[in-house]
C-alpha cells in the first residue's frame, strides 16, 4: 500500500481520477512545506493544513513517540495548537491510535462511531466520518509515530485515500528523521560547548593561580570582588608575574564568562595596524583591505577585551582609545558609521604609568580611565614561599604535555628557593620545563635543576628571605623522616652541613668514608665553594 496500482491509473472512474490529481497536487505541496523549515512542529502543522485544503482530510493529527517512555505524544494538530493536549498520552495498543503504533500497520474505519476501540481522548473527531491512521516509520525501524485523519464518507475511495496517507507518512518520516538527526547534533554540540566551558573555567579559574602568601591572598580577594562587576581593571606588575592569568580569572568568573574574551598585545603592533586590529576596517580603507573586517572591540561585544602592555601605545593612539573607553563608540578605519559596543576592559602594564603621566608621555585622562580598579601583582622574589607549590604545579602542567609523570624532589625545591627569579614565574616555568627535558626518569632533583642551567651563587646559599610579614622561615628537613629516600637524606644532610662531608657524616651517624661512598654510588653532584 505504498503506490497506486495500474488498475486505478487506467480506470475510467472520474471520481478516482479527480482524487489522484488532487493527491498528486497535495503531495507536491507537502514536499515543498517539508523542505522549507527545520521547525518540525510548525512544519507538520502546515502539512496538515495543506492536506485539509487540497486533500479534503479533516481533523489531522501527527503523534510521535517519546524517546524515554515510548508513549505517543501529540506533536501537531490541523488548525490547532497541540499545547492544550500536552497531557494526552497513548500507550502502545491503547485505542485506535495506540493500536496502529503497536501493530505498525495502516488502520481504516468506515464509520468511527461503530468502532468500540475508539477512546476519543482528544474530543475533536466527527464520529459519523471514517478514520484512517497510518504508522510513521524511519527506515527499517518500527513505527515512531502515527498520522491520522478523517476523509469524506465515501467507502469506495477509502483504500485510495489510505494509500495517499501512507505516502504522506513516508515523507513525514523523513522529516522526523532529519529533525532528530539535527537535534542530536545540536545536543552533542551543546554538550561539547558546556564541557569546553567547564574546562576553560577550570583552566582559568582560581585553582590555576598558585599562591598562599599575604600579597597573593590580597590579589585573590580583589579578583573575586571585581569579577562581579563591569569595572575597568588595570593589572600592574613585572613581566612574568601572571597578569594574563589574573585577566583570565576575572573574565571567566564574571557574568560575561559566556561571551568572548579577546586579547591583544598593544606592544606587538605599530599605530596604523593597532587601529585596524582594535577598530576594524572597511573594504578598500587601505592597500590590501579587500574585505570588511571586524576589530577586537566588535569581537568582544558583550564580553571582555584584554589590552596587554597598554603602556606601550603612542600618544596619538591614546586619544583614539580614550574615546571608545569613555563613550563605547568608534568608527572602523575608512568608515563613517559610528558603532557602539558593550565591552569590559582589562588592561595590563609593567610600566610606571604615574611617572609617564608626569613626564607627559601618557595621557592623564586615559590613566584615570584605566586605573579604576588597580591590581598589583607581586614579584616572585616577594613571595618566595610559593615556589614549592608553583614548581609542583608547573611540573604537573608540563607532565600533561609530555604525557608522563614528573616529580619534583625536596632537594630541587630547596635549590629553587635560593634563586632570586628576576624573570618571575615565567622564568621558573622555563626552568622546570628544561629540567623535565633533562630528566630521563621523570624525577626532577637538585642535580637536574643544575643541569637545566640554574646556578645558585654563593650569595644565594640560603633561601631568599620571605618578605611577607609574619611568614614562617623555611623549615629544616627531618633526616629521620621514613618517607625520605636515601639520596634525599644524604643531600639534605650535606646542605644542612654546608656541604662539609665530615659534618654531614656526623649528622647521619656515618663515617666520612661511608658518606663519601654514598655520594659516589648515589651520583650526587658535590657543590664547590
Amino acid at each position: 500500500m505504498t503506490a497506486y496500482p495500474d488498475s486505478i491509473r487506467t480506470t475510467g472512474n472520474p471520481d478516482r481520477q479527480a482524487l489522484i490529481e488532487r493527491h498528486l497536487a497535495a503531495l507536491y505541496e507537502v514536499s515543498t512545506v517539508l523542505s522549507r523549515s527545520l521547525d518540525l512542529q510548525q512544519t507538520l502543522s502546515e502539512v496538515l493544513s495543506v492536506l485539509h485544503r487540497s486533500g479534503r482530510l479533516t481533523h489531522g493529527i501527527v503523534s510521535l513517540t517519546d524517546a524515554e517512555t515510548g508513549e505517543l505524544l501529540i506533536t501537531a494538530l490541523q488548525n490547532g495548537d497541540p499545547a492544550p493536549f500536552a497531557a494526552v498520552r497513548y500507550q502502545p495498543g491503547e485505542g485506535l491510535i495506540g493500536r496502529i503504533l503497536e501493530q505498525n500497520q495502516t488502520l481504516m474505519v468506515e464509520r468511527l462511531a461503530d468502532d468500540t476501540r475508539f477512546s476519543d481522548k482528544l474530543g475533536i473527531y466527527d464520529t459519523e466520518l471514517p478514520l484512517i491512521g497510518v504508522p510513521i516509520r524511519i527506515g527499517d525501524e518500527g513505527a515512531v509515530g502515527v498520522f491520522a485523519a478523517q476523509p469524506p464518507a465515501d467507502a469506495a475511495l477509502l483504500e485510495d485515500r489510505a494509500r495517499f496517507l501512507e505516502m504522506v507518512a513516508n515523507l513525514i518520516g523523513q522529516a522526523v528523521r532529519l529533525s532528530r538527526a539535527v537535534e542530536d547534533e545540536r545536543r552533542s554540540l551543546r554538550e561539547e560547548r558546556d564541557k569546553l566551558r567547564r574546562e576553560v573555567r577550570g583552566d582559568h579559574g582560581f585553582d590555576s593561580i598558585i599562591g598562599h602568601t599575604r600579597s597573593m591572598r590580597l590579589v585573590f580577594d580583589q579578583v573575586r570582588q571585581v569579577a562581579k562587576w563591569n569595572t575597568t581593571v588595570l593589572i600592574r606588575g613585572d613581566s612574568g608575574t601572571g597578569k594574563e592569568l589574573i585577566a583570565n580569572a576575572i573574565h571567566y568568573n564574571s557574568p560575561r564568562a559566556r561571551n568572548s574574551f579577546v586579547k591583544l598585545n598593544c606592544a606587538a603592533l605599530p599605530d596604523n595596524l593597532l587601529e585596524s586590529e582594535l577598530f576594524g576596517h572597511e573594504k578598500g580603507a587601505f592597500t590590501g583591505a579587500q574585505t570588511q573586517r571586524k576589530g577586537r572591540f566588535e569581537q568582544a561585544d558583550g564580553g571582555t577585551l584584554f589590552l596587554d602592555e597598554i603602556g606601550e601605545i603612542s600618544g596619538a593612539f591614546q586619544a583614539k582609545l580614550l574615546r571608545v573607553l569613555q563613550e563605547g563608540e568608534f568608527e572602523r578605519v575608512g568608515g563613517t558609521r559610528t558603532l557602539k559596543v558593550d565591552v569590559r576592559i582589562i588592561a595590563a602594564t609593567n610600566r610606571d604609568l604615574e611617572g609617564e603621566v608626569k613626564a607627559g608621555d601618557f595621557r592623564e585622562d586615559l590613566y584615570y580611565r584605566l586605573n579604576v580598579m588597580p591590581i598589583q601583582m607581586p614579584s616572585l622574589v616577594d613571595r618566595i614561599e610559593d615556589v614549592p607549590d608553583l614548581a609542583r604545579f608547573l611540573a604537573g602542567k608540563i607532565a600533561k604535555l609530555q604525557g608522563r609523570e614528573l616529580t619534583v624532589t625536596d632537594s630541587a625545591v630547596r635549590v629553587l628557593m635560593r634563586h632570586r627569579w628576576p624573570g618571575n614565574v615565567r622564568e621558573l616555568e622555563n626552568c622546570i620545563e628544561r629540567a623535565a627535558v633533562m630528566s630521563e626518569d621523570g624525577v626532577i632533583d637538585r642535580d637536574v635543576i643544575h643541569l637545566a642551567g640554574l646556578n645558585v651563587s654563593v650569595a644565594d646559599d640560603e633561601p631568599a628571605a620571605p618578605t611577607t610579614p609574619g611568614a614562617p622561615p623555611p623549615t629544616k628537613v627531618d633526616l629521620d623522616d621514613p618517607d625520605l629516600d636515601e639520596r634525599e637524606r644524604v643531600i639534605a644532610a650535606l646542605e644542612e652541613a654546608g656541604w662539609v662531608q665530615a659534618k654531614a657524616a656526623r649528622l647521619l651517624n656515618m663515617t666520612p668514608r661511608q658518606i663519601a661512598y654514598r655520594i659516589q654510588t648515589l651520583k650526587i653532584q658535590v657543590r664547590q665553594f
